[in-house]
This record gives structure tokens, sequence and C-alpha cells, in this order.
């Protein structure tokens, strides 16, 4: 049997292990890539664990973080002084009695600063946009502490 004929014979071998290849480059690839954001992740939770600490804020669980914020910010970073505003003023509507009893609160200003903080580590950009969007807000110092 001559090796050209044996090579010929056997082509089907050789297209397999290119494929295997390719199928290893493309695994790795998207594996570093998923570990690179991992470490973003885990990274920017942490930042945010000792800007809370810092501020006087328990520490958030590292796992939770990631999975909520993730390296961007989620759905705080989206509209970050609309959401809060909005929240807020629904809580402001009512003391969570009903009939006669119920009245408006003045929100506690620490549910402002956590949001700020998390902006500043996530989302630095939409810093002048949040206080833009919450300076009317009435807050104050109304949660025991």
């Amino acid at each position: 049997m001559s090796p050209t004929r044996f090579a010929s014979e056997h082509r089907w071998i050789y297209w397999g292990a290119i494929v295997i290849l390719v199928g290893l480059v493309v695994t790795g690839l998207l594996k570093y890539s998923a570990v690179r954001t991992s470490r973003q992740t885990e990274s920017k939770a942490h930042q945010l664990q000792e800007a809370l600490v810092k501020a006087g804020y328990p520490s958030p669980d590292t796992d939770t973080v990631e999975r909520l914020l993730g390296t961007d910010g989620g759905q705080v970073c989206e509209q970050p002084g609309n959401a809060l505003k909005t929240a807020l003023w629904k809580i402001q509507q009512s003391n969570g009695a009903t009939g006669p009893g119920m009245r408006p609160v003045i929100s506690d200003t620490k549910a402002v600063e956590a949001e700020r903080i998390v902006l500043q580590v996530y989302c630095p950009d939409k810093l002048d946009d949040f206080d833009d969007e919450v300076e009317d807000l009435k807050t104050d110092d109304t949660v025991r502490r």
C-alpha cells in the first residue's frame, strides 16, 4: 500500500482532528471570556462591599452582589434617578395604614446614600443625573439605628 493511497483512504481522520482542534480553540476562548468577566464581577462586588462598609452599612453577600449587578450595575445603572425617585415617591405616599390614618412619610436618607454608593462603583458617569433626579426628594434620618 502506497503512502498516498493510505492518506486518501483515511482522510476522515485528518478532518476529524481538525474539527476537534477548532472546537477546542473555540471552547478555550469562551472559557477565557467567562473567567475574565467573572473576575471583573468579583472585583466590582468587593469594591462595593468596601465602600458600603466604609459608609457604615453592613457588607452584602458577594455572590448576591455579583448576580444582581454583574460588571455594569444592571438595573441600577439603567435609569438610576427615575427608579429610585419613583420607588421613594410610592413609599412616601403612605405610612402603611389604611383609611383616615394614611399619611405621607419622609423617606430615610440612607436609601438615597446606598444607591449613590452603588452608582459610584458601577456607573460613576450617571452620578450627576442621579443627583439631579433626587435633589428635590424630601429625606431625613427617619430609621432608628
